[in-house]
């Protein structure tokens, strides 16, 4: 028996509405899970903040419940991994919450990723032409953090004057749990535009927008993924329940861990879907690639020496949930579901069946736009607009399961957009790998199986996200050499859903009508700007 036999890892995502802790051995056993609910502010439309406070808090005690839950001895526990949503965290002195809220609410000190404010400024670093552009798509996403610095500099200029250090979420809950100065390849590489492949800021385009002092405000070192940023804090392991000293792993965007343990024992031709409140589109290379309209390529942002391209939807479960939610059906179905112990979602898609019994292709004639809260990629357009085309005066009871399957279908047809562009690209795709909440919802899967003509491959734990935290942790533990080798042996294969090649030609049809929806959106768009 090797060393890390009996070792333990902890694995902590912080999700947008909610923070997990996995406790995992060396073969990728869960041995306890534990989920703690998260705040999240939305003082208005397109505002969205949350605490570090809150979420330090929550992560603590999912971390100790899982201990219990699992019963071990804690010293058992030799380190412990962390990915976070890509959330902007303002630090003051003192390691003081600085508030990033209109009201100052010193309790809000995040910005979300979905958070919308910063349109204005993510076109004017775009303006800016920079060749450091091109490694994000051509332009800086409105979800990214330099748009947000850069609103929170000119709104607030008293308060940036106070911040000491601005962290990405994952590296944040790091810096509380080491006390040490350090961001990763990741979080930097992906949301702040620092270039990877050449360890450097932009800082002319930096310079060019009036962030040039941003540099004092980052952390001063910058660590590859699989590497130890720190070591547990004796006032951190009091508050987790854990053996101070123990290693901390460099943090990581979610679904960037769920795409390392999706696709780090055989990453070149694979896609990793990340489901949650969005999704993403990981796929890693040997070569940059570039794709008009898909974030990256970024150099280790995933998997070490590897390139990145990153597509994504930004309203995903939250659109799907949202479109239920809007039905005056919904409260009935929910009922129904709590009486029988059931989810909403499983009713829902009896009912789709139903409808398929006797028509065949209930949204033939119904087609959505999923761009409620804009497009991530391939268009990279954060002013879309949603869009429901073919609605009639049916009844709510008929009316909410086809407008549902009608949703699930134009986020299929989303990634199909996007797997399309980056192949058009240069990738070559053959196959995806899927993680999430989704993966409990046999009509999602099957319906994105027979959208993109692709088998969908699953894991075996379906909370690859956390799991891909914990791999990380086994890395830095030095119980495996590299993260192919924990990938290999933690992350098992689960179930695959074929397409069904008889539904090809009506998918490739309503895939049509998906594309031109967009257009005419835009156009109606243009048409009514500045009336």
């Amino acid at each position: 028996m090797g060393p890390h036999s009996s070792s333990l890892f902890v694995g902590i995502d912080v999700g947008s509405a909610s923070v997990r802790a996995g406790l995992y051995d060396t073969s990728g056993r869960r041995l306890a899970f534990r989920v703690r609910p998260i705040l999240q502010f939305r003082p208005r439309d397109l505002f969205v903040e949350q605490s570090s406070a809150d979420i330090w808090a929550n992560a603590c005690a999912a971390v100790r419940g899982v201990v219990a839950d699992a019963g071990v001895d804690p010293a058992r526990v030799v380190a412990i991994g962390v990915d976070a949503t890509c959330s902007l965290v303002a630090v003051g002195g003192g390691g003081r919450p600085v508030s990033v809220a209109e009201d100052g609410d010193p309790v809000r000190d995040i910005v979300m990723w979905m958070d919308h404010r910063a349109g204005a400024e993510a076109a004017e670093i775009n303006a800016t032409a920079d060749p450091a552009l091109a490694f994000v798509g051509g332009e800086v996403s409105i979800e990214m953090e330099l748009p947000k610095l850069l609103w929170l500099k000119r709104r607030f200029p008293d308060r940036w004057r106070t911040v000491e250090r601005f962290h990405d979420l994952a590296d944040h809950i790091v810096w509380r749990m080491t006390d040490t100065d350090v961001a990763s390849v990741c979080t930097l590489g992906c949301k702040w535009n620092w270039l990877a492949h050449e360890e450097r800021f932009p800082e002319a385009m930096l310079a060019a927008v009036g962030l040039d002092d941003l540099l004092e405000r980052v952390p001063s070192r910058v660590a590859p993924l699989g590497s130890i940023a720190g070591r547990l804090t004796p006032e951190a392991a009091r508050a987790l329940g854990l053996p101070a000293g123990l290693a901390v792993a460099t943090g990581i965007i979610d679904a960037h861990a769920g795409g390392l343990a999706l696709t780090g024992a055989a990453p070149e031709g694979t896609l990793a879907l990340i489901g949650g409140t969005s999704n993403c589109h990981m796929v890693a290379s040997r070569d940059a690639v570039m794709v008009p309209g898909v974030w990256g390529p970024y150099l280790g942002a995933m998997i070490p020496g590897l390139w990145l391209n990153e597509g994504g939807q930004s309203a995903a479960g939250a659109l799907i949930d949202w479109t239920i939610h809007r039905s005056s059906a919904a409260v009935a179905l929910e009922a129904r579901a709590k009486a029988e112990g059931r989810d909403i979602y499983s009713l829902l898609a009896e009912q789709v069946a139903t409808l398929a019994a006797r028509e065949g292709e209930p949204t033939r004639h119904l087609h959505v736009l999923p761009d409620h809260h804009g497009n991530r990629s391939p268009r990279a357009d954060p002013h879309a607009r949603g869009t429901i085309v073919g609605l009639t005066l049916e009844d709510e009871t008929e009316a909410l399961p086809r407008l549902y399957l009608a949703t699930i279908q134009a986020l299929a047809y989303g990634t199909r957009h996007i797997v399309e562009a980056m192949n058009a690209s240069g990738h070559r795709i053959a196959r995806i790998v899927m993680c999430g909440g989704g993966t409990r919802n046999a009509l999602l899967l099957t319906e994105h199986a027979d959208a993109l003509g692709m088998p969908i491959h699953l894991v075996e734990d379906e909370d690859a996200v956390t799991l891909g935290a914990g791999l990380l942790a086994a890395v830095a533990a030095g119980a495996f050499p590299d993260i192919a080798a924990a990938a290999a042996a933690m992350v098992r294969p689960g179930g695959v859903i074929e397409p069904n090649p008889a539904r090809r030609a009506f998918h490739d049809a309503k895939y049509g009508v998906f594309l031109a929806l967009y257009d005419q959106q835009k156009r109606a768009r243009d048409v009514m700007t500045g009336v």
